[in-house]
Parts: C-alpha cells; sequence; structure tokens
C-alpha cells in the first residue's frame, strides 16, 4: 500500500505537481482526477470514482464558490480547488482524509499529514493531557502538534491572497422527518459505496468479520457484488456469540472465511519492536499483534473492506433524549428513559437525573463545571453511567497533578467558547464521527505495513449525510437495534438484523493489561507527560494494578489511551532525537 499525501502553499516539498495547481504537490501513489478551465481548476484525490462530465460541472460550482457540492461524489478523497482569487481545501466530513495548516509568515501552509509543513513538531502536552481527561471531542481544531491547527471533519479551508484562513462548512446534511422517509436514501448511498468499490477491484477483495451488524451487512452487500475473503479474530476472551454470527453470515453468502484463533502472544499492549507509531496516538496501536495474525490471508488484496464507523451512522446515544429535553419534549422523553430504563433493569431516577443535569447545563456549563472540578483538587471520575454527558471526567482526571489540572482546566474553558453545535445529538453525532475518522486515519501506517488497503464504507460523506439526516430519536432503537440498517437494506436477513446483542473487549483487554502490566508501568512513568509534570505515575499505577487484576473495568478505556499516547510520545521524543544527530 502506498502513502498517499497531498500538500500545498509554502508547504513545497517532493512530489508530483497537479496541472493548474503548481504549488500544489502529491506523492506518486496517490489517485489524482483534475479540469482546467483558464484561472478555474478542480483537482479530487484519493478513492473517488468521478467522472470527467462530473469535474466539468464541478468547476461551475468552483466559479460560484459552491464548495460543499465538490464533496457529493461517492468514495473518501481530497479536494483542492481555485477560481482566480481563492483556493480551497478539504477531505471528508470523517477526518480520515485531514488537513493540517499552519501559517509561515502571512502565508497558510496546508498538508495532508503535519510533518510536511515544514515546522518542527512539538507534541502539545497540556491537549494530549486534556483528551486523556474529558475526551478528544472538545478541541477538534487542534492537531497533537503545537502551532499546528487540523480542519474538522465537516469544514473546508478557504484561502485567499492577504487574509487570514477561513474555515466553510460542508456538512450539507438534508434533514427528513422520520426514519422511513431517509432508510431508501441510506441504503442506496451504502450499498453504492460497498458495491462500487467491489467491482472496481475486479477480484477478491478482503473484508473484517466480525459477526456484529456493521461488518455483516458490509460482507453481504459485498457478496452481491464480487468475491469476497472474509476474516474473523477470535480467542478465549472475546465473544463466542460473534464468532458464531461471523460463520453464518459466510456461510450465508458464500464468502472465502479464515477465522484466526489468537493466544495469549496476540493480547493488546504488547507493541512489538519495529511497531510504527505514526502520525497521532490510536488506540488501534495497541492492537497491532491481533491485527498482524488476522489480516495475514489477506494481504495484498486490492481493499479490504471494514465496518468501522457502523455505530456512529446507524445508531445514536441518549443525546437525543437530552435534544428531546432541549426542545421541550420533556414528557416524551421521560417516557422513553423510564422505558428504555426498564428494559435494561436499571433504575430510571439517577439515569433521569443525569439526563435533566445536561439539558440544563449545556455545553458550555458542563465544561465550566468540569474546570472547576479540577481546579477544586484531584477529581474523582465520573460514575461511567449509560447516559450521555456532554464532558464527563474520566480516569485520567484523578491522574493528573496539581499544574495538570490547570492546564486542562484552562483548556476546557477555552473550548467552552469555541464554536460548535449546542444541539446535544448534532454535537455528539459530529463528535463520534470525528473519532471514528481519526481512529481510521491513525490505523493507515499500521494498514500499510500488513500489506491492506482499508476503506470504510459507512464513513463516505454520502452515507454518512443519508444516515445524519434523519432524525438521532429514529435512530436510537427502543425494540430494534440500529433500525435504520434494516429499514433501509431489507433484504439483510432477519436472523442478523434482529440481534440486539454486541460482543465486547472488556475480558481481553484486562488480561492484555495483566500480561504487560510491568512494561506498561514503565512505559507510562518514562512518558513526556510524567516528565512534564503533568500525570502522577504514582495515582496511575494503582489504576493499572486495580484494572489488571479485574477489579476496575470502568477505567480500562481511559488506561487503553493512556498506553497508546505514552507509547506514541515515545515514538516522538526517538523521532526528534535521531533528526537531531
Amino acid at each position: 500500500m502506498e502513502q498517499e499525501w497531498v500538500t500545498g502553499g509554502t508547504a513545497a516539498v517532493d512530489g508530483w505537481t497537479i496541472d493548474g495547481l503548481g504549488d500544489v504537490r502529491r506523492t506518486p501513489g496517490t489517485r489524482v482526477r483534475a479540469a482546467v478551465e483558464g484561472p478555474v481548476v478542480l483537482a479530487v484525490l484519493g478513492d473517488c470514482p468521478v467522472t470527467e462530465q462530473e469535474l466539468r460541472t464541478g468547476l461551475e460550482a468552483v466559479r460560484a464558490s459552491r464548495w460543499d457540492q465538490l464533496t457529493r461524489w461517492p468514495g473518501s478523497y481530497w479536494v483542492v480547488a481555485g477560481n482566480g482569487q481563492q483556493r480551497f481545501v478539504c477531505g471528508d466530513l470523517a477526518g480520515i482524509r485531514a488537513v493540517y495548516y499552519t501559517l509561515h509568515g502571512t502565508e497558510t501552509a496546508w498538508a495532508s499529514m503535519p510533518e510536511l509543513l515544514g515546522r518542527p513538531l512539538a507534541p502539545d502536552l497540556p491537549l494530549l493531557a486534556a483528551r486523556l481527561t474529558a475526551g478528544e471531542h472538545h478541541w477538534p481544531h487542534r492537531s497533537p502538534f503545537e502551532g499546528i491547527r487540523m480542519l474538522p471533519g465537516g469544514f473546508g479551508l478557504l484561502l485567499a491572497q492577504g487574509t487570514p484562513p477561513q474555515l466553510v462548512d460542508i456538512t450539507g446534511v438534508e434533514p427528513v422527518d422520520e426514519l422511513r422517509e431517509g432508510a431508501d436514501r441510506f441504503g442506496r448511498a451504502l450499498t453504492n459505496a460497498v458495491q462500487q468499490r467491489v467491482r472496481a477491484a475486479d477480484g477478491m477483495v478482503g473484508a473484517d468479520l466480525s459477526g456484529g451488524l456493521d461488518s455483516s451487512a458490509a460482507v453481504v452487500l459485498a457478496a452481491d457484488a464480487g468475491s469476497v475473503h472474509a476474516v474473523t479474530y477470535t480467542d478465549s476472551y472475546t465473544s463466542g456469540e460473534d464468532a458464531t454470527f461471523a460463520t453464518r453470515v459466510a456461510e450465508h453468502t458464500g464468502a472465502l472465511h479464515t477465522v484466526a484463533t489468537g493466544t495469549d502472544h496476540q493480547l493488546p499492549f504488547s507493541f512489538p519492536a519495529g511497531q510504527s507509531t505514526g502520525t497521532e496516538p490510536v488506540l488501534e496501536a495497541a492492537m497491532y499483534a491481533m491485527d498482524t495474525s488476522y489480516l495475514r490471508p489477506v494481504r495484498g488484496l486490492p481493499l479490504h473492506l471494514t465496518g468501522h464507523g457502523g455505530d456512529v451512522v446507524l445508531d445514536a446515544s441518549s443525546s437525543c433524549w437530552v435534544r428531546l429535553l432541549q426542545d421541550g419534549g420533556r414528557r416524551e422523553a421521560h417516557r422513553q428513559v423510564v422505558a428504555f430504563a426498564r428494559m435494561r433493569n436499571t433504575a430510571p431516577g439517577p439515569y433521569w437525573k443525569a439526563l435533566k443535569q445536561a439539558a440544563d447545563l449545556g455545553r458550555a456549563g458542563a465544561l465550566e463545571r468540569a474546570a472547576n472540578a479540577l481546579e477544586r483538587g484531584a477529581a474523582t471520575p465520573s460514575p461511567a453511567a449509560a447516559c450521555w454527558s456532554w464532558c464527563r471526567l474520566g480516569a485520567g482526571a484523578s491522574w493528573l497533578t496539581g499544574e495538570g489540572r490547570q492546564q486542562v482546566a484552562a483548556l476546557l474553558r477555552q473550548a467552552a467558547h469555541s464554536q460548535q453545535p449546542e444541539l446535544a445529538d448534532e454535537f455528539d453525532q459530529w463528535a463520534a464521527l470525528r473519532s471514528v475518522g481519526a481512529s481510521a486515519r491513525g490505523w493507515a501506517p499500521y494498514a500499510q505495513a500488513l500489506g491492506i488497503q482499508p476503506v470504510y464504507p459507512y464513513l463516505d460523506n454520502e452515507v454518512v449525510r443519508a444516515a445524519f439526516a434523519v432524525p438521532a430519536l429514529a435512530r436510537r432503537g427502543m425494540a430494534t437495534y440500529k433500525p435504520l440498517l434494516p429499514a433501509a437494506l431489507p433484504e439483510l436477513p432477519h436472523w442478523l438484523t434482529s440481534r440486539r446483542s454486541k460482543g465486547s473487549f472488556t475480558a481481553q483487554r484486562i488480561k492484555g493489561l495483566a500480561r504487560h502490566q510491568g512494561r506498561l508501568d514503565e512505559l507510562i512513568a518514562s512518558s513526556p507527560l510524567v516528565a512534564g509534570g503533568l500525570i502522577d505515575p504514582a495515582a496511575v499505577r494503582a489504576t493499572l494494578a486495580q484494572a489488571a487484576r479485574g477489579q476496575s473495568a470502568t477505567t480500562i478505556a481511559d488506561l487503553h489511551q493512556l498506553a497508546v499516547t505514552c507509547w506514541w510520545l515515545t515514538g516522538q521524543r526517538v523521532g526528534r532525537e535521531v533528526t537531531a544527530c
């Protein structure tokens, strides 16, 4: 797999230029289609089947500065366009096709990778600590590096001589009133996203098949368009029910199916020698040994389908009930919350109270409250309740030093005044989309090392738009899990879409923490986050010991994020030392 990149502005590096965009360069492995008419130019780079006629039509949109129209083709790609007065650059809505930018004097340099921007890469330690404490979604415009900004998914970058760069909203979601109204459009978009790629591959394609709804639906659609080699990972700590469903889907579709049975050597957090740290920390970095094991049979195939992102577009969180409260639908929100809690044998009172509090506080109020809690002293993590919150302080809050708490509190206050959606369901779905986009983006170097060409059909722009057009409340299934999927694809077998359970990797991660506890303790203690006085290693050590004994399952996700962040920082530190020699 060749690494794709594109860079422009003053960030000129070795590469192939694009006709009509002499200051824009791309790697020879990056697929590009372009059209030029006088000073008007449009280039589409990446995985996109745009035709010559569509490009010519796109030039009209460039002339009229209708930038969002340039993002409505299938696939996953960057757009670079200019009309003589302005230059427009964007990636996709999920942020898989990232755009980083920085100022060089009065000029803006931009690139698809931060190392192409021509400035030193210094990790932003306070920001990394804040993400560990309160989640990554409060700072979508910031990269992990000092002085380098990031274009949030759903926005484009508009550049003009002598003016600061501007962000342009390209989300372009056209809401519908109910699920049935939007299901058909979603079904067509997802089917096209899968089958167009399979047909273009003109041969066997690979596919993840975990047994969950998302990857299973993708395999069913792919098998209708071509030959599929599906791969499944299982071990003694993962869900046997998932593996059973995976086998049934493979038999139903006739797909070639390989099941890899892992041992303790494939457990998370091994970080094998030679593993790349990538451009940013991602959770998948801890799963590299597992990925190496189960993806080996599909190495070198022209593409590899995944169900990544399906949870975001097919489902919605309890933020939809906060939105109902924000809209004044208190009685209906209460009815649904009580019914939901009773279905799960939990008391509705605490759940309802937390959701009301989220509606009353709003985004800014919740961030200010979290900042106040940190400034008052060592914060204890909020309980991992099933209900949604604008800002939940996780286990990372209890790991911060006094200095760390002050710096994270200051960042939370800055975020409280940033421009983000104030309606709970909109804020949450875009935050979740950018998070899974970052995960896909961050896995790129691992995919390259493994010889995999991953594609993410659930994260294509038109698939996302079709899903988000359906109200979050309608996507939040009560009697049916992920109701958008069977409504959009009624041809899927009922035994698949009627499944309500979902496998968990919790036991696997606990065992991995226990197996690698000593090494993880050393990794965290030697981290720049500790050396910089932001995190207390003794506090982390106590949490890690509890989790490794299976006594604190609620902290596992936070420990996972901390481990990959410290591993990433180790790679960044080594890289800087080597560069300086």
